[in-house]
């Protein structure tokens, strides 16, 4: 299957950052938050990506335009610019770098590379969203039930502290990532071509009337995830991840 991630959007409430880049780019670990969600397929054996880049896509282009300089050694002639490679990335990935338009909405965009897509089922999630999702259960689950789309199912992280109390005491108290009641959306789609039918044009909200019919139809499956899954929404959401990440305890951190 192919992989689309939606990073073309502004990232509004994470200005600190997205005034000079796009959300996509903002580096957890020294390495773009894309590339990380990149690697969570790529660890599973999806490698073919599709990016569908809208504000400030330049960065991303100009980012994987380098990439294979960036990422390996290599002596240079100065004066014939001849290069040779002595140590390679080791990474084998396809990427295609879409522009889908500044205002284009979720669903637009996905409209957009139609083209590119093909007819085959593929892969969608949001660039900005990190998980220990296992994608290869994720495409099982989706092949087996037979409806048009699946998304993944998460907790919600918890915003503030839990507390556990008994009388007066605190028995335990504990930052968890995610609280233990309800589900919502967390991406990680898969969809089949059917999934055009319920897009319009540039305007569509994917999360809005596509989404909405499907499940009014029975088309639209969940796969629930009880594991971790965080987006980075915020400055604090950021320092979230860039924290576990520098602590040695990302958990989506599913490569070798």
């Amino acid at each position: 299957m192919k992989v689309v991630i939606l990073a073309g959007g502004k990232g509004t409430r994470l200005a600190e950052e997205t005034s000079l880049r796009p959300k996509p780019m903002i580096e957890i670990g020294g390495k773009p938050v894309l590339w990380h969600i990149m690697k969570i397929y790529a660890a599973r054996g999806f490698t073919e990506f599709l990016v569908a880049c809208g504000y400030k896509g330049e960065w991303i282009k100009e980012y994987f335009h380098n990439f294979s300089v960036h990422s390996s050694d290599y002596f240079i002639d100065l004066h014939t610019g001849e290069r040779t490679v002595v140590n390679g990335c080791g990474i084998d990935w396809r990427v295609g770098l879409i522009d889908t338009g500044i205002e284009t909405m979720t669903g637009g965009r996905l409209l957009r590379l139609r083209n590119w897509i093909g007819n085959e089922p593929f892969m969608v999630t949001y660039g900005d969203g990190l998980g220990d999702i296992n994608v290869c259960a994720l495409a099982e689950f989706h092949r087996a039930h037979g409806k048009i789309a699946t998304v993944t199912a998460v907790r919600p992280p918890a915003r503030f502290g839990n507390l556990t109390l008994q009388g007066g005491y605190v028995c335990e108290f504990a930052e968890k990532p995610q609280t233990d009641e309800g589900w919502i959306n967390g991406g990680f789609f898969i969809f089949n071509p059917e999934i055009f039918d319920y897009l319009d044009n540039d305007e569509t909200v994917l999360e809005k009337e596509p989404l909405e019919r499907l499940a009014k139809e029975r088309q639209l499956m969940a796969f629930r995830h009880p594991g971790f899954w965080q987006p980075m929404d915020t400055l604090r959401e950021k320092m979230l991840l860039e924290s576990l990440w520098s602590g040695g305890q990302a958990p989506w951190k599913v490569w070798a």
